[in-house]
């Protein structure tokens, strides 16, 4: 059985930034499972008795090889999606993350073909689908 198509699967989603108005991001490599070539913020799948910060804690490191320094949680989102034609269902905890930005460099290069540092107002493209509904959202925060 698969998260998120057989069941609903719960993930992490983080907006990484640096303090100073800059949000790292990830070019979605054609290893990716959808959304190939798309800019990205960060996300992945909590473990099975793993906490929420804890699930960030890891990602994060994983994804970008940096230490959270501050982790705020924004709110959750129904995530639905069609998936190589199956429809899928995610629940995603959103979160704003501040960073160690010393050692940040692709931690998944199976997965990531780029990363970088943008503003807000100057975001690549094209960006994954769900960003710019996270975006809205959480515009405020």
């Amino acid at each position: 059985m698969k998260k998120g198509l057989d069941y609903t699967g719960v993930s992490v989603v983080f907006f990484c930034h640096d303090g100073k108005g800059n949000v790292l991001m990830n070019k979605r490599s054609q290893n990716c499972r959808d959304e190939r070539g798309c800019w990205d913020n960060g996300g992945g799948s909590l473990e099975f008795g793993e906490n929420a910060v804890d699930g960030i804690r890891r990602e994060v490191m994983e994804e970008y090889c940096a230490e959270v320094l501050e982790c705020e949680f924004l709110g959750y989102r129904d995530v639905h999606r069609v998936v190589d034609g199956r429809k899928s269902h995610w629940v995603g905890l959103d979160f704003k993350v501040r960073i160690a930005t010393e050692n940040v460099k692709i931690g998944d290069p199976h997965k990531m073909d780029d990363i970088g540092w943008f503003r807000l107002d100057a975001l690549p493209s094209p960006l994954h689908s769900q960003l710019p509904k996270f975006l809205e959202i959480y515009k405020e925060k």
